[in-house]
């Protein structure tokens, strides 16, 4: 029986994945593997079974997934499974910046007691807050993965212009959106172009503060900014400035900060991306699956620190291999297995950056002094036999 803990709430939907061969919750001690929303594991002491820790959402900054590397704990994530729940949250922030909803709403709140002049005040102060529509306008888009294409296709169908900007972009997500977005490698025409700006990419060294005073002079004055992905990827004094002397006309922000909050002209909501029960619940499922399949057939898929690899289960036993080097393991491997007569029925591999990854099917026995011999050689990190 596996052993599934929880750290943080995680969707009951997840049962439907985790059959009776498993036991899940909050308490377990000694789990084969971690199901993870936003608690954050840098300061958390990993036992010895572990092999597999699932985030919940596509967010991977809360765990050390490249500690875990040589740990040989896969680290898996949920790309996409919140995608329509942050598309509809950028929706709506479009529609903050372009109509002045929240200051509309707090006008009319302080209108309360006033009875019956109530019409003729609306009448009189709705000039306040004229706003604009977005058919017609320009959004630009930065990312444009799982997220970025879900919004391309909606305010393409809002009557929106749309320009994206993906230095990595997936060739079947250039053809899909074919004809509704004008892609540009150079992010400066984006900026150049674009009414709304909205970003869609992973923090990383790479990005911090990538939305910054020398970026607000390459935009629009008076554009509109959008950050649902991460709050470093904007400096936010920078961008303080820049609303604060008309060069954004609205921030819309899903990370609050201190200097953030009360802002004239800077929306700030508390991390509401992906806060949906749907969202949520596709989260679990996803990472649960990935769990559940890499357990019972040693395939991986969306892992963020070890090479993706699935292959159809081949003979009885087996055998997972996580390593640094193929080249360098495999010769050794393949000793050992014709030491102990090992037949193969297949033989897979991938190779990531940093991380390899190899899968060898047998219909012999396998004998833990082999298992023992194949982890003790350099550069493998972990070895586990999965049986029929």
């Amino acid at each position: 029986m596996y052993k599934i803990l929880k750290l943080n709430k995680i969707s009951d939907k997840i049962n439907n994945v985790f059959n009776g061969e498993y036991e899940v919750g909050d308490k377990v001690h000694n789990p084969d593997a971690i199901l993870v929303r936003s608690a954050d594991m840098h300061n958390y002491e990993v036992n010895e079974n572990l092999v597999a820790v699932g985030r919940a959402g596509a967010g991977v900054n809360n765990i050390p997934h490249a500690d875990y590397v040589r740990k040989g704990i896969v680290v898996f994530n949920t790309p996409g499974a919140n995608a329509n729940a942050v598309k509809e949250l950028v929706l709506t922030s479009l529609l903050l910046c372009g109509r002045n909803i929240t200051g509309a709403v707090e006008w009319v709140k302080q209108q309360k007691g006033k009875g019956e002049e109530i019409p003729a005040l609306v009448e009189k102060n709705k000039a306040r807050f004229v706003g604009r529509e977005i058919t017609g306008k320009t959004l630009g888009i930065i990312g444009v993965g799982a997220i970025g294409a879900l919004v391309a296709e909606a305010v393409y169908a809002l009557g929106m212009e749309v320009y994206g900007f993906d230095p990595f972009l997936n060739p079947d997500t250039a053809h899909r959106l074919e004809g509704k977005v004008t892609f540009t490698d150079d992010i400066g025409e984006l900026y150049a172009k674009s009414d709304y700006i909205t970003i869609h990419v992973p923090y990383t060294p790479a990005t911090k503060y990538m939305i910054n005073k020398e970026a607000f002079s390459m935009m629009k004055k008076s554009v509109n900014v959008i950050n649902l992905a991460r709050g470093e990827l904007v400096n936010n004094a920078d961008m303080i400035t820049a609303v604060k002397n008309g060069d954004v006309a609205k921030y819309v922000c899903d990370f609050p900060t201190e200097e953030l909050i009360d802002v004239e002209n800077v929306i700030t909501v508390p991390h509401l991306g992906a806060s949906t029960p749907e969202a949520e619940d596709n989260c679990a499922v996803m990472a649960a699956g990935e769990i559940a399949d890499y357990l019972e057939n040693g395939n991986i898929r969306n892992s963020v620190n070890f090479p993706g690899l699935y292959a159809p289960r081949t003979g009885r036993y087996r055998i997972c291999i996580l390593a640094e080097n193929i080249n360098e393991v495999m010769p050794s491997v393949n000793e050992l297995l014709g030491r102990d007569n090992v037949h193969l029925t297949a033989v897979n591999s991938s190779t990531g950056k940093n991380s390899a990854y190899i899968m060898i099917g047998t219909d012999s026995d396998i004998y833990p002094s082999l298992v023992k011999d194949i982890e003790a050689l350099d550069k493998v990190y972990k070895v586990r036999v999965i049986g029929l």
